[in-house]
């Protein structure tokens, strides 16, 4: 999706994993930890959404019975806001989570970072997040990804209240992990924290995401391919 804030968006799409290279991570991570892994977030190096009909093949098999048995709403997909697919999400009669990739309270500001919103823009956006939480009754969480300077200021938690305000959403803020490639910066934890005030004082449902991974470059924004193979 080319997001400009992360790794991930550097790196050329080269094919949608099967459904059994998705069921086999999670197999092999059990197998690792010696754990059963009970909750699972779709997202990653890549778009849900841009691989649909084996991501909700993946969700059944991963939540049926008889397959891995994890609770649907254990379950989330997270997608950078690709209208149709979650106008089609929608009407797949499932009980699991939808996060959605915002950044931004507003066009200017997001034209800059996520690309995607030149093509399905804020208003679409928020309009089919309604629309979805009408269909399921589902409350949708929104992921804001603060950028030093760019996203993090009080207008702009300001701007995010007048957007979200009266919608069965929850937003998740998340500290920006610096890269050696990427020019951005992270918003000082004072700011964060005054941002995470203005929206809580507002009645917004908010809260500030837990770093995981960051020692192995695996943070969010982090994750890339050191190696990549030419399999053409």
């Amino acid at each position: 999706m080319c997001c400009r804030f992360c790794e991930s968006g550097r790196l050329k799409k080269i094919r949608n994993l099967t459904v059994g290279e998705m069921v086999n991570q999670i197999l092999t991570a059990e197998n690792n930890i010696y754990e059963r892994i009970s909750s699972v977030v779709i997202m990653g190096i890549g778009e849900p959404f841009d691989n649909y009909d084996n991501v909700i093949k993946f969700i059944k098999i991963i939540n049926d019975k008889n397959g891995l048995n994890i609770g649907a709403r254990h379950i989330t997909v997270s997608t950078s806001g690709i209208i149709k697919c979650i106008e089609k999400y929608s009407n797949e009669n499932l009980q699991t989570n939808l996060a959605i990739s915002l950044h931004a309270p507003t066009d200017e500001i997001r034209d800059k970072i996520m690309p995607i919103n030149k093509l399905y823009n804020i208003k679409s956006l928020i309009s089919s997040i309604n629309d979805y939480i009408k269909k399921t009754n589902r409350k949708v969480g929104l992921e804001y990804l603060l950028l030093k300077n760019i996203n993090d200021s009080k207008k702009c938690a300001e701007d995010l209240i007048n957007l979200v305000k009266g919608m069965n959403i929850y937003i998740n803020l998340i500290e920006y992990n610096k890269t050696n490639n990427i020019e951005f910066e992270s918003t000082s934890k004072e700011k964060i924290i005054e941002f995470y005030n203005i929206l809580k004082n507002n009645n917004i449902d908010v809260s500030i995401r837990r770093k995981f991974g960051i020692h192995i470059d695996g943070g969010c924004g982090q994750l890339s391919s050191h190696h990549l193979q030419d399999n053409t």
